[in-house]
């Protein structure tokens, strides 16, 4: 079978490996669509804090399962589906607490392990979710919304918190459409306009902030907030000190800040200020099973068209291009790196279900 490989930073393959075989406990899976995390071009790019190589990038995907054992979840063959990627010891201290989206010796495919860009893979039938009719092209972006939808989580957003995402990628335009969803008052900040925009004008969100100075940042949200001398809720969705500060700033005195980005750089800041506006401040890590029941019915709804993360799919340009075949993986990496400020969410369509 073909899967897609990352050597080393900037160069992708396709190359032949040998078909899986499903163990006890297991399902073999045949991949159908795929999307490229930031942290997949993080390791393309070579600065994604997790990255090792060589490996099989891919933990963003839907599947049709094509041979599975008798289990107790109801999975059958030709099932549509999709998968939670984060291996967890169930040793650990955090294991035992039921933390297991950050458990110490955590896993997530196409990261500290071989990831789904093949054309079939086997996963334990315990991380195999029902689809319950989605498209494929929806299942494959429901992990990215369980990444925002647990972050948000963390912030208890209640109805008329005024909310700022940082980061207008993927990860922070559905932070906000989470956010949102819990009812509360989203803007959205980012450099690229075009992404920033596009949030805006598709999610239905309150506002937008251009982030390219930082003056003029602050100045956007002392004029959004005003008495109020800024926001309630701060979600960090890029992984940059920069944006990370950004928070801190425009954090109002008792706010609470969530960290989802992921980033390699250090960040020398004045901490006092944590303790004099009193912030509370979470991490967010991957997400956990109840995060993607509750997606999936979520997006079954109706509530939330997640197919729109996936900014002009069919066009030629490879500027705005946002959707490849298998054997274009590399032309989706490059270009997605380079013209990653026009671009949300790019996808990989490895094959049609049966």
């Amino acid at each position: 079978m073909k899967a897609i490989l990352i050597h080393e930073p900037g160069k992708v393959e396709i190359v032949e490996n040998e078909m899986p075989v499903a163990k006890e406990g297991e399902a073999l899976l045949k991949i159908l669509y795929g999307g490229i995390c930031g942290s997949d071009l993080g390791t393309y790019r070579g600065t994604f804090a997790y990255a090792g190589y060589p490996r099989i990038p891919g933990h963003e995907f839907s599947a049709q399962i094509v041979e599975v054992g008798e289990n107790d979840r109801g999975l059958k063959p030709g099932m549509i589906v999709t998968c939670n990627p984060y291996f967890n010891c169930n040793k650990c201290y955090a294991c035992e607490r039921g933390l297991v989206n950050c458990c110490e010796s955590n896993e997530t495919m196409g990261a500290q392990r071989d990831g789904a860009f093949s054309e079939y893979i086997t996963m334990p039938v315990e991380r195999i979710y029902d689809g319950k009719g989605l498209s494929p092209k929806q299942l494959a972006l429901i992990e990215p919304f369980c990444i925002s939808y647990h972050g948000v989580s963390r912030a208890d957003i209640k109805a008329g918190d005024r909310v700022l995402v940082v980061g207008a990628g993927t990860i922070g335009v559905l932070a906000a459409v989470a956010a949102r969803a819990k009812g509360g008052e989203v803007y959205i900040a980012d450099i690229a306009e075009a992404k920033l925009n596009y949030a805006y004008e598709t999610f239905g969100l309150a506002g937008k902030i251009l982030n390219d100075d930082p003056e003029t940042f602050m100045d956007k949200v002392k004029e959004i907030t005003g008495e109020h001398h800024g926001f309630d809720v701060c979600i960090e969705a890029v992984g940059l000190p920069s944006t990370f500060q950004n928070c801190i700033d425009a954090a109002a005195y008792g706010a609470r800040v969530v960290l989802i980005g992921v980033g390699k750089k250090n960040l020398d800041f004045n901490f006092t200020m944590l303790q004099k506006k009193e912030l509370n401040v979470f991490g967010s890590r991957n997400a956990r099973k109840n995060d993607f029941m509750e997606l999936i019915d979520l997006v079954k709804s109706g509530a939330v068209d997640l197919e729109k993360i996936v900014m002009n799919p069919c066009s030629e340009d490879p500027r705005e291009r946002s959707e490849y075949s298998m054997d274009e993986a590399a032309a989706a990496f490059e270009e997605f790196s380079q013209y990653g400020q026009n671009k949300l969410k790019v996808v990989i369509h490895f094959a049609d279900p049966e």
